[in-house]
């Protein structure tokens, strides 16, 4: 079980640690590094909705006796959907932009800043929560270590948000030490919901194959809504592209050489 709540915190350290940038960098991200990083979160988690959500899923229903597709195909829309809808519904603001999405509200705009990202960090935990919860489930399609690869790359992924969001709130006249808060924050919900999940183990072991791509539905909104575009805008697009590269890349060997 301490393996188990080791990896539940492990993306948490990346956001924490990616965070902590904010005491060691002067001024605020480089606009050509930043389409990198934003490119290459987008790249993991394209990366691991395939091998660590959609094709366990797959082979999850199949050794069910289930139509294959079909637990893969529901989930995964379910899971666009329930993004949609909390985009719809929190009010946050991203990067670069002055106008706040969601309900209105009269909160400022670092704490939609820092709520962007937690929108962001949601179906992330989810997704570790899930892939954890099959471990123990002892499904025999998802072993700890791949259950740690997820954990990882979703970590690796964590590290350049943390900075991301940490330096704006600096810029924005934030102390250093509350951006700092602020980004570690907005990494919370990750744990909590992969926690949640472990503890309804019983509930969730019958739906995994929903679940999980379900989580990779999540995922891959968060992906197309909002990195990707952000990565694209303006001059140099091309800097986030390659960051998608890279980043699917490293996913895809650590997925299939450990997971």
């Amino acid at each position: 079980m301490e393996n188990v709540l080791l990896g539940l915190l492990i993306p948490f350290l990346g956001t924490t640690l990616g965070s902590a940038l904010v005491f060691l960098m002067k001024d605020k991200i480089n606009p050509k590094v930043q389409k990198l990083l934003l490119g290459f979160a987008s790249g993991v988690m394209i990366a691991a909705s395939i091998w660590s959500l959609i094709t366990p899923s797959i082979e999850m229903a199949e050794n069910q006796g289930k139509i294959s597709w079909i637990p893969a195909a529901v989930g995964f829309l379910l899971g666009i959907l329930f993004l949609l809808v909390l985009d719809s519904l929190i009010p946050h603001l991203h990067l670069d932009s002055k106008k706040p999405e969601g309900i209105k509200s009269k909160l400022k705009n670092t704490t939609m800043m820092v709520l962007a990202v937690t929108l962001h960090n949601i179906p992330e935990g989810m997704a570790v929560g899930v892939v954890f919860a099959g471990f123990l489930a002892h499904n025999v399609t998802i072993s700890l270590t791949g259950a740690f690869t997820l954990s990882i790359g979703i970590a690796i992924q964590n590290f350049p948000e943390g900075a991301i969001i940490s330096m704006p709130l600096k810029n924005e006249g934030m102390s250093k030490a509350k951006a700092f808060l602020y980004g570690t924050l907005s990494g919370i919900v990750e744990p909590i919901g992969a926690i949640i999940t472990i503890l309804l183990i019983h509930i969730v072991t019958p739906i995994l194959p929903y679940l999980l791509s379900f989580a990779a539905g999540a995922m891959i909104y968060v992906v197309v809504e909002e990195l990707i575009p952000e990565s694209q805008s303006g001059e140099h697009s091309n800097i986030g592209t390659i960051g998608v590269a890279i980043g699917f890349v490293i996913m895809m060997i650590l997925d299939v050489a450990l997971g």
